[in-house]
Order: structure tokens, then sequence, then C-alpha cells
């Protein structure tokens, strides 16, 4: 049997790792292989203690172009079967992929440093932060290929830029570039694209420096506070305080 080709490789500098999509002859579409070690990738990043924040990006020119259009079209790999099959495969394929991002404590940031299509886009709202090239492209093109976000992108784009503008975005099947994409609030920053990977990585270095564990609970409480009444909220935060307070990083955040 013959191994998978490698389409995602990973990098650690100090306390941040680097996953790359590295499929640039297929703009790094999802491969079967891709969402595998994808997976992989991101448990191998939060079990190393040396890792605090890690960056997803692309080789080549694209970040992500989603799904293999040359797959679709020969209903070939995650495309192929009937509908029992299909939704077997999207469950244990790419949808493995959010539900590995739900597990990752340790922040994760999408380096967009050119077209982010589909769940290529899907894949960046799933991160944390977002800074994109000036060159990137982003867009939810399913309808375009008579699709729908398989990935679950309904549920995170409209967590980043609203329901209202999600559901425009995803029934035009527009394609924004960085600038309107930072304007709707779908990136955090837009840089020129030389500077995108150093950009990320100062930024991932700045959330690094803090205290580990006040970072993911932080992060933590964001996103359950997101879907909690405010009585629920506060009893989290309250009790997450009691935690972070009793830490020694918090004395030597002190100086004491």
């Amino acid at each position: 049997m013959s191994e998978a080709p490698i389409h995602v490789r990973t990098a650690v500098d100090g306390p941040v790792a680097t996953i790359t999509l590295d499929r640039p002859d297929a703009r790094n579409a999802y491969s079967d292989a891709m969402c595998e070690q994808l997976v992989a990738a991101l448990a191998a990043t939060e079990r190393d203690p040396a890792v605090r924040c890690t960056i997803v990006t692309g080789a080549g020119k694209a970040f992500h172009a989603g799904g293999d259009t040359k797959a679709m079209k020969e209903r070939s790999g995650m495309f192929a079967g009937d509908p029992a099959e299909l939704r077997l495969r999207y469950q244990r394929g790419i949808q493995a992929v959010p539900r590995a991002i739900a597990q990752c404590q340790k922040p994760l940031l999408a380096a967009i440093n050119g077209p982010a299509i589909g769940a290529g886009l899907d894949l960046a709202c799933m991160c944390d932060l977002r800074l994109a090239a000036r060159s990137a492209q982003l867009g939810s093109t399913f309808v375009r290929v008579g699709l729908v976000p398989g990935d679950g992108g309904a549920f995170f784009l409209a967590r980043v830029v609203g329901f209202p503008r999600a559901l425009e975005l995803m029934l035009t099947g527009r394609v924004v570039d960085a600038d309107e994409a930072l304007r709707l609030g779908l990136v955090h920053e837009v840089t020129e694209p030389e500077r995108l990977l150093a950009r990320a990585h100062e930024l991932a270095l700045q959330i690094a420096a803090h205290p580990p564990m006040a970072v993911q609970l932080t992060k933590r409480a964001a996103y359950a506070s997101w879907q909690q009444d405010q009585a629920t909220a506060l009893e989290l935060a309250a009790t997450y305080q009691g935690i972070v307070q009793n830490l020694p990083d918090h004395a030597r955040a002190l100086g004491s």
C-alpha cells in the first residue's frame, strides 16, 4: 500500500506553531489526506507544551480553495457515493476539522495569503483571528457549484460577520477582496503579502507572551459566554478567575 501524500506540514518556532496546507498544485484544496493530516496537526500542537499559539496558512499563492473541483466532477474521494454514503463521508472527513478546532484551547490565527474560497473561507472563520494579505480574496461560493457549506460554514460565517451579512454572502456566492473583508469584519487586519507571515508571527508572539492558562480560559470563556445567558457567563467567569488567580503565573505577572 502506498503512503498518503503529505498535504499538511507543521513547523514550530519557539511558542508559535505554523501549520501549512501544502497542496499548491490544487490551490490547497481539500483531499482526504489533507483533512486527516490537518486534524492530526491541530491535535499535535495542542499536545505540545511549548506551543502557545498556532498559525494556519497555505503554501504557494492560495490559502485554501475549499473542495477539489476535479474530484467533484469525477465524483471521487470525499465526493463519491450515494446520499447516505456522502453524509457519512462528510461527517467522518471534512467535518472532523471543525470538531478538532473546537477542541483547541490554544489560539488559532489564520494567515490568509491568497484566495480563501468555499471551505477555505470556512476554515479561516473557524480560527480565532484572521489576518489577510492585500492580495487575498474571500468567498462563500458553494451555491456557484450547486452545493451547500457542508463543513458547517453557515454556522461559522454568521458568527464572524453577523447573520444578515453572512446570508447575503452565502446566497450570492460573491467574492470580496481583502479591503472589503476588513470593512465587513471578516478579517481583523490586512497587510502586504510579503509581510503577512511575519505580522502573524508578531501577533502570535504577543498572545504567547501572556500566561497560557489565562489565555486559554479567556478564549474558552469568550466562546462559551457567546452562547449562554448572563448568569451562566458570570458563573463561568468567577470559576475561571478562581483557577487562574491561584496559579504561579498570576503572581509572576504581578511582579511578586
